[in-house]
């Protein structure tokens, strides 16, 4: 049973990224949660190991049955810390993601658009090194075709933008194809006018696929 009943972008694993900004050390951590508690728990975890601080500033956004997007300067001037971290999440589209930025100071004063800039490109930083990816809820299916016509239905699988999730080749050429349930008259049309009115395909399933920025299927 597919869990999302929607497409969402989010990121594929945890990320790091630290950066020095006058002598203050930014350290950002990002990570793929699905829950508001999951978010949570992370944050607090965070805080945990980073006691000795001077702060650890948040920002999440959880699409769940609702949108929950949350931030905290935590003891920073006030939208200087939390907000420009959910910006970046937010202009960059994720979902389902949890970025705590933990900040030990340095002694020079950075001012609000120091604070700001650095916070941000923190954030930024740890969403690259986790990797941005597409979960989408689609059918499985299968279909088996004989090899001449088999560089036909690939073309057509790539061309038309059908996400492809593998190709067996035993005594007939298996192609694992994941789609939207919507575009299944769209794939069968497709099938008869490649075969010629023969309609060969099994539903295997529903599965949230995740799929990188060039389009692959990542197990």
């Amino acid at each position: 049973m597919v869990e999302n009943t929607k497409s969402l972008k989010t990121i594929l694993k945890e990320g790091y990224f630290l950066l020095e900004e006058k002598r203050s050390s930014f350290i950002a951590r990002a990570k793929p949660v699905s829950s508001e508690q999951e978010a949570i728990d992370f944050i607090q975890q965070i805080k945990a190991s980073h006691r000795d601080a001077t702060h650890n500033c948040y920002a999440y956004s959880v699409d769940a049955d609702a949108l929950y997007q949350r931030y905290s300067d935590d003891g920073e001037p006030q939208g200087t810390a939390g907000l420009p971290i959910l910006e970046v999440i937010k202009k960059k589209e994720l979902q389902n993601v949890a970025v705590v930025v933990t900040r030990y100071f340095g002694g020079i004063l950075l001012g609000a658009g120091g604070l700001v800039r650095a916070y941000g490109k923190a954030c930024a930083g740890a969403l690259e090194n986790a990797g941005e990816i597409w979960i989408k809820p689609c059918l499985e299916i299968k279909i088996p075709i004989e090899y001449h016509l088999s560089g036909r239905l690939r073309n057509m699988l790539i061309n038309e933008g059908f996400i492809l999730g593998g190709i067996d080749y035993a005594q007939e050429v298996t192609f694992t194809v994941y789609l939207p349930k919507e575009q299944k008259p769209i794939l069968e049309k497709h099938i008869l006018d490649i075969t010629g009115g023969v309609l060969r395909l099994e539903v295997i399933g529903t599965k949230n696929v995740k799929i990188d920025k060039d389009g692959k299927v990542i197990d």
